[in-house]
């Protein structure tokens, strides 16, 4: 029964300090949400990180087929295919791709941006704090929290994310 009312007791804290209307999101769904918002980030710095690659190999090529005379024979890699032409018909494409991919790493660079100053705003509202991070103050509130026996539910307490 005691379990009972203290849960109670910290939804109605939580209630409360909504001013009466409906609460917000649970700790597992804030979490959950900062997570997703996490990998997708890490999944556009892969991204970004692949494509940089492409763009130095292509730079790589590029300087290569440039010290080479533009009638020779060359072979290029298209859609699974390997075809043959001329070093003065794959050096133009080659410089278009290189410029295409550029600007997908410019616009992925934006929208990481973009995407970290989401992060940090959604960080800032539900008072999320990742593990590691400020560990001198946070263990020792963190403790204070758990020993109290409230943990992260109560209202203002904040979110530890590992």
């Amino acid at each position: 029964m005691a379990a009972n009312s203290s849960s109670t007791t910290v939804a109605s804290k939580t209630n409360n300090s909504t001013g009466g209307k409906q609460s917000g999101p649970s700790a597992e769904q804030v979490v959950a949400a900062f997570q997703r918002m996490r990998q997708e980030q890490r999944s556009m710095a892969a991204k970004a990180a692949e494509l940089e690659m492409e763009i130095n190999e292509h730079s790589l090529v590029i300087d290569t087929l440039q010290e080479v005379d533009p009638s020779r024979k060359c072979f290029r890699l298209v859609g699974g295919v390997l075809v043959e032409r001329t070093v003065k018909e794959v050096l133009p494409a080659l410089e278009s791709n290189k410029g295409q991919i550029s600007r997908i790493v410019e616009s992925l660079s934006t929208q990481m941006q973009a995407k970290g100053r989401e992060l940090t705003e959604y960080r800032e509202r539900y008072n999320i704090r990742l593990v590691g991070e400020d560990e001198g103050s946070s263990k020792g509130a963190a403790s204070n929290r758990e020993s109290e026996g409230g943990g992260a539910s109560k209202g203002g307490a904040g979110v530890l994310v590992s």
